[in-house]
């Protein structure tokens, strides 16, 4: 692990130093822990096993760039980070596109300094790169650090989050207009006539579960348009090992829905601090033949559980599906926050214009032209049929 010296300027008793060994940073596992309970905005994709799982999965060797600051030997924060070439050099958060948010994490007693550390150690490790920090949520420690960034800087938005308050879904049916709230209610008795049943599954039973879950899922999107990584074995030992740990610290739920006697059903449940929500779920089309309404069937579950953690917010997660505005949620935009020294303001400048025309296209293809969502899916199905959830196997790595 190599020191960046903090300079004259710095306080004396907060340090950085840069991780860039894999092995250093599974190592970090319990003080990560400690640091991420420490702070307040922190999301489930900051913890350290949805991260070094992550790493193992869709990691690429010699670009590991773990930003660390240690108050008297204690992690005070942490900026997770790796370095890629495409389009240009970029420091960017662990996580990747399976990541709904990104963000540094710091200890809230000791923030000002941690802050103030990882925004020096940036500055040195960013020689040669520009900062992308993407899907940043509204008050997360990333805008701190942003507003304290000495050098050029440029703030863009990033995905649509829907948001709702954590609370049992029979609160949430009163901010329905009267007519929704009564077909919600329908539904709701027609679930509880078929006799559904919910089980949270034990830590043991996760690997078992993840296939079910992502069995399911690819058999609910089937000749619809399904994601394509997730059928991927990377995806999927990425789950088990992430969610594995997650759920005995309290981080992760697994629920499997059982009719007649079978799984037709699964969600997993993500949660840190104050917000929770559904990550991923499954679903069997008999449940449709029976008339069951799934997403209802998984935001009561989603809010019972977030209610019972304790946590403030019941996130959506990326996303603005028209059958989550049924629920009246609150639209949260996530923000892209690009970092760069004086000598790279050109290159960020061109990073920033390739992101806007890029987000404009998309823009006009969504507004203009409704037919290529469909041939987007038609082309997932397709490259799909070549792709199966396996249970085992490691894959390529995502370079």
């Amino acid at each position: 692990m190599a020191a960046v010296h903090p300079g004259p300027e710095a306080p004396s008793e907060t340090g950085v130093a840069l991780c860039r060994d894999p092995d250093a940073f599974a190592a970090l596992g319990p003080e990560w822990d400690r640091l991420h309970r420490a702070c307040s905005a922190a999301t489930p994709f900051q913890s350290h096993a949805w991260l070094h799982s992550w790493w193992l999965s869709y990691g690429a060797a010699g670009r590991l760039r773990v930003l660390l600051a240690r108050r008297e030997g204690r992690l005070v924060g942490a900026a997770p980070l790796m370095l890629v070439h495409r389009p240009m050099p970029l420091l960017v958060p662990l996580g990747g596109a399976i990541s709904d948010y990104g963000d540094v994490v710091v200890d809230e007693e000791h923030a000002p300094a941690a802050l103030a550390a990882l925004a020096r150690g940036l500055e040195r490790v960013a020689r040669h790169a520009v900062v992308d920090l993407r899907e940043v949520r509204p008050g997360a420690a990333a805008e701190r650090l942003y507003a304290l960034w000495p050098g050029p800087r440029a703030r863009l938005e990033d995905s649509v989050c829907m948001e709702l308050p954590a609370v049992p879904v029979e609160e949430l049916v009163t901010r329905m207009a009267a007519n929704r709230a009564q077909r919600v209610r329908a539904k709701l008795r027609k679930l509880d006539a078929l006799g559904i049943t919910a089980r949270r599954l034990p830590a043991e039973e996760v690997p078992e579960g993840v296939g079910r879950l992502l069995r399911l899922h690819e058999r609910q999107w089937r000749g619809r348009g399904v994601n394509i990584e997730h059928l991927r074995p990377r995806f999927h030992d990425h789950l088990v090992r992430a969610v594995g740990a997650m759920v005995p610290a309290g981080q992760a739920t697994l629920t499997e829905f059982t009719l007649d006697g079978g799984v037709v059903a699964a969600g997993l449940t993500l949660r840190a601090g104050r917000l929770g929500g559904g990550y991923l779920y499954g679903a069997d089309p008999v449940l449709r033949e029976r008339k069951a309404d799934v997403a209802t069937m998984l935001l009561r579950e989603d809010a019972r559980e977030a209610a019972r953690s304790g946590a403030a917010v019941l996130s959506l997660l990326r996303g603005a599906e028209p059958y989550k505005n049924h629920w009246r949620p609150n639209t949260v935009t996530s923000g892209r926050l690009l970092l760069a020294r004086p000598a790279l303001e050109p290159l960020l400048r061109l990073h920033e214009s390739r992101a806007r025309m890029r987000e404009r296209a998309a823009d006009v293809v969504r507004s203009r032209l409704p037919a290529a969502r469909e041939w987007r899916g038609r082309f997932n199905d397709w490259r799909a049929e070549g792709v199966s959830v396996r249970t085992g196997g490691g894959g390529p790595s995502e370079r």
